[in-house]
């Protein structure tokens, strides 16, 4: 019981950073200036790369690497839930290539109303499938997931942190491999290694996990 609580303590970590990103993004997309209805194009453009890195953020999530595997070996009770988070996740990636088209199509300036609206559509997806996993996701997984899966996915989720934490170090001394490969823009289908926003949390919190098994 206590390796499932910390484990969903330490997935609730990430959300919380993707839904910090995500209101961020959305005070900047209203505070941008325009000149009738029409936005510069650069500002859209970087606001558009803030989002996509903020998607990608929410789909390398350790929740999808780690959690929703366990899930899919150990059961089939999550696979309707599990479908409709996937379906929230794709919402989210089209509603971020309309914004993107904003910005292509926007050379001389983006129309502010289409792009507002694709940015507001894309992350209100992303808010809906948080709040699915925090409200049906999450208490699922702890009736279903037995006491030994969970000390599986935690014991992934260090080796990951610990993985992460060395080519940080490798880095910082003048290595070049990055900390994780991206594998291009993001996909809602298909889950791997990936950026890991909340790591150094995640092994703070875990520093005692093999004493709790």
């Amino acid at each position: 019981m206590l390796t499932s609580t910390y484990t969903l303590v330490a997935l609730s970590v990430e959300q919380t950073t993707v839904r910090s990103a995500l209101q961020s993004l959305v005070h900047a997309l209203h505070a941008l200036p325009d000149e009738d209805g029409v936005l510069a194009p650069g500002q859209a453009a970087r606001l558009c790369a803030e989002l996509r890195q903020v998607v990608d953020d929410c789909h390398w999530r350790k929740l999808d690497k780690f959690l929703v595997p366990a899930l899919r070996r150990n059961t089939e009770a999550a696979d309707g839930l599990l479908h409709d988070l996937e379906q929230f996740s794709r919402a989210a990636a089209d509603a971020l290539a309309a914004a993107e088209a904003c910005v292509d199509a926007g050379l001389r300036g983006v129309d502010r109303d289409s792009f507002q609206e694709a940015i507001e559509r894309c992350a209100d997806a992303l808010r809906c499938r948080l709040e699915r996993e925090e409200h049906e996701l999450f208490p699922l997984a702890r009736s279903l997931v037995r006491g030994e899966a969970w000390f599986a996915i935690a014991n992934q989720m260090l080796a990951h942190d610990a993985v992460a934490r060395e080519r940080r170090g490798a880095g910082r001394r003048g290595c070049v491999e990055p900390i994780e490969p991206r594998r291009g823009r993001f996909e809602p289908h298909g889950h791997g290694q990936g950026h890991d926003p909340a790591g150094a949390e995640f092994g703070r919190r875990y520093a005692t996990l093999s004493l709790l098994h």
